[in-house]
């Protein structure tokens, strides 16, 4: 480091004549940009079907958020997973030794056996995997008319394919491609959604007791927005919280909360505040676990997620991510890390703080066997939300509440429509609100192979997996990991059919595309466990 700051002209020279000279053509069938587990199963699902595919992904480590801490899996209605997602559960399952519980399958798991279990998969089928391979961010995308042609990544390499996937939760391929996109939230006549835009009150993950938004000199607590929100249904271009899914222990061995560079207890004003209204109202100290969602996890460990009003999720921090260049991506990631490391250090030491909360909180650490290469902190920011493709088909509120059934399903979803906060305000009675929370039960509905189409006018071998079409309150129910994979392994198959049938994405044959998924595993129609329904019969005779 010392001589690159010293030669900055010699060191740049020296690195554009490395990436001259290592820099290559590569050819494939199929490439797939972004390691996630959508990314993953769509490159062993296309590997499956004979294809030479190659999965690229940015960093070191493959899996995205089933691996980077979210091991608590959000599966709705269990039984509408299937196919190559259900493979991996099982897989997990194996692991686990499920079998001698009379279980195939476990949807809990420890951040690093999801990573290995992807590996494996991605071996299995002979799937190519380059890390650190980026995309370019600027002219990373080569097309000829509506088709790509290649892509390109910052170390200088190209990749050719006849068919590309973006799985990368950000959808830049698709963005550098010329699709239409958007992110936000729509306002409630775009698509006739009564859960869009700006929320009205909100009962969940809100503030339940009162607590006032400005000090006694007038001054707003950190963390609340100064700007006050349009009318409910109202458009905006603001962004639902993002968050690091923690994974906690409390073994010997685990490592206590490090105060973080630039911590400011002052931060986190607004949740003494909290705490002690709480207290008064209530008689006692709150329980951490109302403070934040602690999910116990094998071995010990646990995935710790946003619960309450004030708790993991950085609210508001996320709103320039869409938009944002790589260098901003990193500094949001670092006012994430600041912000919920600052959290978890504050719970552990500060006077303000009940003993009773600060002796639960120093009852857990970071866990020492886990993200052992970033000082066991997640590797993987949880973006809930980013860019969403605009294709042939938009999905949106109906398609979960209503038109269940598609004439091109490729599997099925079935979590509560769930968009975390997005700002916290100062209401009209001076007390603080949170804004934008939805959690409003969908019934278990078809995923058509459209959400995952460009505009054919725009790219006619593009699958968009992860970032793809559907309003904010369509995605907030599609966006969990198990239909990711499910949507993955649908590309990898499309991927498949449209190469043999020299085809446009678009134009593969879709009734052939679903009969080949069903042969594969894939649930497209729900049919409730004899558990399940056992228990939905009582709930009725009450």
């Amino acid at each position: 480091m010392k001589a690159f700051s010293r030669f900055p002209s010699i060191c740049v020279i020296a690195l554009a004549f490395a990436l001259t000279a290592t820099a290559a053509t590569r050819n494939f069938d199929v490439v797939v940009y972004g390691g996630t587990a959508g990314g993953v199963i769509a490159a062993v699902s296309a590997a499956r079907e004979g294809l030479r595919t190659a999965l690229l992904e940015p960093t070191a480590h493959v899996g995205g958020m089933v691996s980077g801490g979210l091991g608590f899996t959000d599966y709705g209605r269990k039984e509408v997973i299937g196919g190559y997602a259900y493979e991996f559960y099982y897989r997990v399952g194996q692991h686990y030794g499920m079998t001698s519980f009379a279980n195939d399958v476990a949807w809990l798991h420890e951040p690093h056996v999801a990573e290995d279990i992807f590996r494996q998969m991605l071996t299995g089928a002979g799937v190519t995997l380059v890390e650190h391979a980026r995309l370019r961010e600027q002219n990373g995308v080569a097309k000829q008319g509506t088709r790509l042609t290649s892509i390109n990544t910052e170390n200088g390499d190209t990749y050719t394919a006849q068919i590309f996937i973006d799985s990368s939760y950000e959808g830049d391929l698709m963005a550098q491609s010329g699709v239409t996109w958007t992110w936000g939230r729509e306002s409630s006549t775009q698509y006739g959604e009564t859960l869009a835009g700006v929320r009205d009150k909100t009962p969940l993950h809100q503030f339940l007791v009162d607590v006032p938004a400005r000090d006694a000199a007038g001054k707003l607590w950190p963390e609340i927005s100064a700007a006050a929100p349009p009318a409910p249904g109202t458009a905006d271009k603001a962004v639902q919280a993002y968050n690091f899914r923690m994974c906690f222990s409390a073994a010997a061995d685990r490592v206590p909360f490090a105060k973080p560079a630039g911590y400011d207890p002052k931060r986190y004003q607004l949740l003494a505040r909290l705490i002690e209204a709480r207290m008064k109202a209530e008689g006692k100290p709150p329980a951490l676990g109302t403070l934040m969602k602690i999910d116990r996890l094998p071995n010990g460990t646990t995935d710790v997620n946003n619960n309450g009003a004030f708790s993991t999720d950085f609210i508001g921090g996320s709103w320039d991510y869409p938009n944002a260049s790589y260098t901003k991506r990193e500094e949001i990631w670092q006012a994430h890390k600041a912000y919920q490391a600052g959290l978890f250090y504050y719970l552990a030491n500060d006077p303000a703080v009940p003993a009773a909360v600060r002796a639960e909180m120093n009852s857990w650490g970071l866990c020492a066997a886990e993200f052992t290469d970033t000082d066991h902190w997640p590797r993987q920011l949880y973006i809930r939300e980013d860019r969403r493709m605009v294709g042939e088909y938009v999905m949106v509120q109906q398609d979960l509440q209503t038109d269940l059934t598609k004439p091109d399903p490729i599997g099925m979803g079935s979590y509560n429509s769930d968009s975390h906060n997005v700002e916290r305000i100062a209401g009209p009675d001076g007390f603080v609100r949170n804004e934008g929370d939805m959690q409003v039960g969908v019934k278990p509905y078809q995923i058509p192979y459209r959400v995952m189409l460009p505009k054919r006018a725009e790219a006619e071998n593009l699958l968009v997996p992860v970032a793809f079409s559907a309003s904010h309150v369509a995605y907030s129910s599609v966006r969990m990991e198990p239909q990711y994979m499910i949507l993955g392994q649908a590309a990898g198959v499309a991927a498949k059919m449209a190469i043999d049938g020299k085809a446009a994405v678009q134009a593969i044959d879709k009734a052939a595309l679903t009969a080949k998924l069903k042969a594969q595993g894939a649930v497209l129609e729900y049919v409730p466990s004899p558990q399940a329904a056992a228990l939905a019969a009582a709930r009725t005779k009450r």
